[in-house]
């Protein structure tokens, strides 16, 4: 076990179409497909051994600090929970200091939690000398989330923040079939200037979005299910057109998206500003757009050609739209102390 400060890092995602496919209440029964892209915001994760058996978690963010003794264990209270559960997974018996922080505010719907718990366990497999493969960090960083702390929530991002990159994520009963985009460097550098990523100004709270969808569905709800057929048949749509440069298309398929995600769930966009900054956005010249994650706040993903980009910055900005700049991130999750780093395989 290394005796070092660790850093690790995981990349947060924007998904372009496809959310909500990836619940197994779905994928079980009809298969599923993400395609989603990795960014230079990520969830960060210092790890320092300590001489005795405590641990020390404390949020750079909001400033919370939670301490306890290996030999009692956490209390699991909504406090951090994640780095908490992630600690008691991976094994680790000595005492250790962890501070966490984040690129973007919980909720944003950019994937943070998962990104959040797959830095937790790259920061705490270097730590205690332990190699992994990236099916492997997504899979426990899963079994974190949804099986130990009962986090609602598909497979999407897990595997985002452990393989990076381009990717089709395709969800069956039997695995997750992971296939990166064929996608030339001029490409990606064309997709990325047609694209604007835009904080609503609000973060997604609990408000049972994810719950109201898989009971709509379970209830046989007939726009939920269309709407979920439509997002999965898009995903391969959206890749086609991606991979042969077609940037014209963009537009309206983050448009197509984003209708299917309300016919998915209509909640998606009650009670915010949604709808308004996306109709801004169209009136001031962007060619569509949609909510990245769940719904309920966060940020929209926007198609502009590049001209007209002044433009739809200035108007949502003054309807309190806020803009992130951001660059594509290839790989996913690591872990480095010193000269050393640590991937997985």
């Amino acid at each position: 076990m290394t005796t070092e400060t660790i850093r690790a890092s995981a990349p947060l995602r924007i998904s372009f179409v496809g959310g909500g496919t990836d619940f197994p209440h779905y994928y079980e029964r009809h298969g599923g497909a993400v395609l989603s892209a990795t960014i230079d915001h990520a969830a960060h994760v210092r790890v320092a051994p300590r001489d005795d058996r405590q641990v020390r978690i404390r949020s750079l963010d909001l400033g919370h600090l939670v301490e306890y003794h290996l030999e009692r264990g956490p209390d699991y209270d909504g406090v951090m929970d994640l780095p908490k559960a992630a600690i008691e997974r991976m094994g680790v018996r000595t005492g250790i200091d962890v501070d966490i922080a984040s690129d973007a505010p919980p909720g944003s719907g950019l994937g943070g939690s998962s990104a959040l718990v797959s830095a937790c366990v790259g920061g705490l497999a270097m730590l205690t000398d332990r190699p992994m493969s990236r099916r492997g960090v997504a899979e426990l960083a899963y079994a974190i989330e949804r099986e130990d702390l009962g986090v609602a929530g598909g497979w999407q991002d897990q595997y985002a923040a452990a393989f990076g990159g381009f990717n089709l994520l395709e969800f069956a009963e039997d695995g997750v079939t992971v296939s990166p985009l064929e996608l030339s460097l001029e490409t990606i550098a064309e997709l990325r200037s047609h694209l604007l990523l835009c904080y609503t100004g609000h973060v997604r709270t609990d408000l049972g979005l994810i719950a109201a969808q898989i009971r709509m569905y379970e209830e046989g709800r007939e726009d939920t299910i269309v709407g979920m057929k439509q997002l999965h048949a898009m995903a391969y749509e959206m890749r086609h057109e991606i991979e042969a440069g077609n940037l014209d298309r963009l537009g309206a398929l983050l448009r197509e998206a984003f209708e299917s995600k309300k016919l998915m769930n209509p909640h998606i966009s009650e009670g915010t500003t949604i709808d308004q900054l996306l109709a801004v956005a169209r009136d001031a010249g962007a060619a569509g757009g949609k909510i990245c994650g769940a719904g309920g706040g966060g940020y929209l993903l926007l198609a502009c050609e590049p001209e007209r980009q002044a433009a739809v910055r200035e108007a949502l900005e003054g309807v309190g739209g806020q803009f992130a700049a951001f660059a594509f991130r290839s790989h996913g999750v690591e872990a480095r102390s010193g000269e050393r780093v640590w991937r997985p395989l």
